[in-house]
């Protein structure tokens, strides 16, 4: 508790029988992915920068599904915020999607795990066009995203950094 510690980003949560990473973490933070999104911008990224086939980023996405299905998708349950962007256009088929869906072609779900101290009411008035869909959930616009986390976490950062120096006196 002396040192102030944030995660964001893939395996920042990983638990396993062998490592607790998300035991450390004052503020876990977790960006979840859409698994057709997912899909969609991993193969246009291997295609277009890496030069791959589309069958060769198929195989890889199968050979890794089982460490994506234990690993990766538990760390979201132990996040204390979760952004999760969610495409508003077809991406029922993410092999055969010419493009990636942009922020505006996306609404972001933000789920609190722990609700308490968080002021919707000022969230909502200061994000237009978000909505609650849950007691813990925000959805927002998906060009709103980066607004959200920077009226999101700074206060909770203060908090912590507070916390902190009261802590070491």
């Amino acid at each position: 508790p002396s040192e102030l510690m944030f995660y964001e980003g893939l395996h920042g949560g990983v638990t396993t029988e062998k490592v607790d990473i998300a035991r450390y973490p004052d503020l876990l933070i977790g960006v979840v992915p859409v698994i057709n999104l997912e899909w969609i911008q991993k193969i246009h990224r291997d295609k277009n920068m890496r030069g791959y086939s589309t069958e060769a980023v198929t195989d890889v996405i199968l050979r890794r599904m089982p460490d994506y299905v234990h690993y990766i998708v538990p760390q979201f349950q132990r996040t204390h915020v979760n952004f999760q962007r969610v495409p508003v256009v077809d991406t029922s088929n993410p092999f055969i999607a010419r493009t990636i869906p942009t922020a505006d072609e996306s609404l972001v779900v933000i789920r609190f795990a722990n609700p308490r101290g968080i002021d919707f009411p000022y969230l909502l008035s200061m994000i237009d066009g978000s909505w609650m869909s849950r007691a813990n959930t925000i959805v927002c616009p998906g060009g709103k995203m980066e607004l959200s986390m920077q009226l999101i976490f700074t206060p909770m950062i203060m908090r912590l950094v507070d916390r902190r120096k009261k802590i070491l006196g």
